[in-house]
């Protein structure tokens, strides 16, 4: 198979979609790798380790997608990159789809089949391919959220840790899932007073247990979010409903019951947030101040750590590059029940009925478009 690594072009993002070692497995497997020329450079991978792994390395960006079959890439297609995009193409990719609607509409005009790694399940009802990037950017949250409490950066003027004689700064963490604990684990290690809110009692029971109480567990309800605003010096949103849009829990109205130069981090941006007065920015302007809070909405955070990101992520994804080259599309979803529910677009036609549901269309059961 004809497999294609675009460098990313989104806002500051330096991570890529394939190692050198995933080039050598490939191409060891008879396979054609193409990436396109400084594609790893961000992430500690240069050309010279491409084709040293049996690669070839391309200039020419069109000549690179129009001689692909296999797209790999790290964060959804921009305008110019769906403009590539045709039927003969397979794009494999983050897409967050649910929060973008003109996205979901270019991608239904290419007619190429477009398979999300947010959307992989696994046997134990996880999300395996988003599972080390929320594990990443829930570690991200505490520190940025500290940084941003800084006077200078329009914070409040609160240090985590506090010192003696001065109580710690509070964290409320909504959501206990990959993200929500990765964050109240990095919280709780800074010396915070650190609380996560969840709707899952068996969740909380199981954080209750691991940290032994150092980190309260709070039943997730209307009331409970109004606490926080009113106590917390950071409330990082980590909710997440599987390919979905993010459900809006901390209301305009609930800023004005927060202490200003409090932190709002919504890790929740990529499936539109769930912070009412979120709105996607760059690591080159990672905050801005709604009715004197500080929020922290960067789509693509574990960018800014890209080595890391990249080898945590690509370990996760080469099973899933391997079947998807090695049998073709349609066979690799037929045989894995769990890497079917990756499939959001194909053909013209919506194929994950909750990206269908938040635009009010017409979906296709992935099943029956893999077996026509």
């Amino acid at each position: 198979m004809r497999i294609a690594v675009p460098k990313e072009i989104k806002n500051h993002e330096y991570r890529v979609a394939l190692t050198p070692t995933g080039a050598r497995e490939l191409t060891g497997r008879g396979h054609q790798v193409t990436v396109q020329a400084g594609a790893g450079e961000g992430a500690g991978f240069h050309d010279r380790d491409y084709e040293a792994a049996g690669a070839s390395v391309e200039a020419d960006v069109a000549m690179l997608w129009q001689n692909a079959e296999l797209i790999l890439k790290v964060k959804e297609p921009q305008a110019e990159e769906v403009a590539r995009l045709t039927p003969q193409h397979t794009l494999f990719t983050y897409l967050h789809l649910a929060a973008e609607k003109t996205l979901t509409k270019g991608l239904m005009e290419s007619g190429a089949t477009c398979i999300a790694y947010e959307t992989v399940t696994d046997a134990k009802g996880g999300l395996p391919l988003l599972a080390p990037m929320s594990t990443v950017a829930g570690r991200m949250a505490v520190q940025a959220g500290a940084h941003s409490l800084e006077k200078a950066q329009g914070g409040a003027g609160v240090l985590l840790p506090g010192v003696p004689g001065v109580a710690p700064g509070k964290v409320t963490v909504i959501g206990g899932g990959v993200v929500g604990e990765n964050a109240a684990r990095m919280a709780l290690g800074l010396g915070a007073d650190v609380t996560i809110l969840d709707k899952s009692i068996d969740r909380l029971e199981v954080l209750d247990d691991r940290y032994q109480g150092r980190i309260k567990t709070v039943y997730s309800t209307a009331d409970a979010l109004d606490e926080a605003a009113k106590t917390a010096d950071m409330i990082i949103g980590a909710v997440l409903i599987p390919g979905a849009a993010a459900p809006k829990l901390i209301t305009r109205a609930m800023l004005a019951d927060m202490q200003p130069g409090s932190v709002l981090v919504d890790v929740a941006i990529d499936q539109g947030g769930c912070f009412e007065t979120s709105r996607p920015t760059t690591h080159a302007e990672p905050t801005y101040i709604v009715d004197g809070i500080v929020h922290y909405c960067v789509a693509n955070m574990p960018g800014a750590v890209a080595r890391t990101s990249t080898l945590g992520l690509t370990n996760a994804t080469l099973p899933f590059v391997l079947a998807l080259a090695d049998k073709g599309w349609q066979q690799a979803l037929r045989d894995n029940r769990h890497f079917l529910p990756g499939l959001n677009v194909h053909n013209g036609q919506v194929t994950y009925a909750a990206v269908a549901e938040a635009f009010d269309l017409e979906s296709v059961d992935p099943a029956d478009a893999v077996n026509r």
